[in-house]
């Protein structure tokens, strides 16, 4: 009797297990995206892509140098055109609204949306010789993979992970997270690819992404390409707010602070 009990509670602990990583497995993409609405008032344009409409945001400005910027995975890109405009004055700007967000439509995915940034950066490439990719956060990942196969001028990730997976599966380690999620953004695997100037801009007090987490994407990449600007009070969604974010956007503040004019 007391066999067949606990034969039965295994099998009851097994199927619920199961049922939780199902749920797991087919809710995965709402853990990492939270599409938003596009609010600011700011000129943009469609990227057709075939199966979706992707809209980006602009500033409207000609000119061979250019920003091109993904967000976070609970940003509206258009608010952060102006900023981007006043850090890097004189460059257009190109904000992507991921698939699902900003009025863009489809549906989110990491290859969609790589697919997506790489197919921007190509049509905008001949009259932006000079582009500098910035990827915040869930959009660093993206930006990334884009500079690790196009030739971008400048790389610029604020908050960014070495990998999405390896955070999941931390967080969630009663399950096999490493089987389970499809979409990975494994950033640490391209940083070897990356032979342009990066920027890395650290929080201290990041509780979306570790510090660790992103210490450890910058020690991926090859000897000197890559410098760490560490904001020692910011928290994950504050660091732009602190003074001299705009300036570690732009090159001139390093780990060691503001380079020499």
């Amino acid at each position: 009797m007391l066999r067949k009990s606990l034969a039965i509670a295994a099998a009851l602990i097994a199927t619920i297990y199961l049922a939780i990583c199902g749920l797991l497995y087919w809710s995965q993409r709402d853990y990492i995206y939270y599409p938003v609405a596009r609010h600011a008032e700011v000129p943009s344009f469609v990227l057709k892509r075939g199966d979706a409409d992707v809209v980006v945001s602009t500033n409207g400005i000609d000119g061979p140098h250019a920003v091109l910027y993904f967000g976070g995975n609970a940003e509206d890109v258009s608010q952060v055109v102006a900023p981007l405009a006043k850090a890097f004055p004189g460059r257009s700007v190109y904000a992507m609204h991921y698939r699902g967000y900003g009025g863009s439509s489809g549906t989110p995915s990491e290859q969609s949306l790589v697919a997506d940034a790489r197919r921007l950066f190509e049509q905008i490439a001949p009259a932006h010789p000079d582009i500098v990719v910035i990827g915040r956060s869930l959009g660093s990942g993206i930006a990334i993979q884009v500079a690790a196969t196009h030739p971008a001028k400048r790389l610029v990730l604020v908050t960014p992970y070495d990998s999405i997976v390896e955070m999941a599966a931390d967080r969630f380690r009663l399950f096999p997270v490493r089987l389970l999620l499809q979409d990975r953004y494994e950033s640490g695997k391209y940083a070897s690819r990356i032979h342009v100037p990066t920027t890395l801009i650290v929080a201290d007090r990041d509780q979306v992404i570790p510090k660790a987490c992103s210490l450890k994407l910058a020690a991926r990449f090859a000897p000197g390409i890559a410098s760490v600007v560490e904001f020692p009070d910011a928290g994950h969604n504050d660091v732009s707010s602190f003074p001299g974010y705009a300036e570690a956007l732009a090159g001139s503040r390093t780990k060691s602070g503001l380079l020499p004019p």
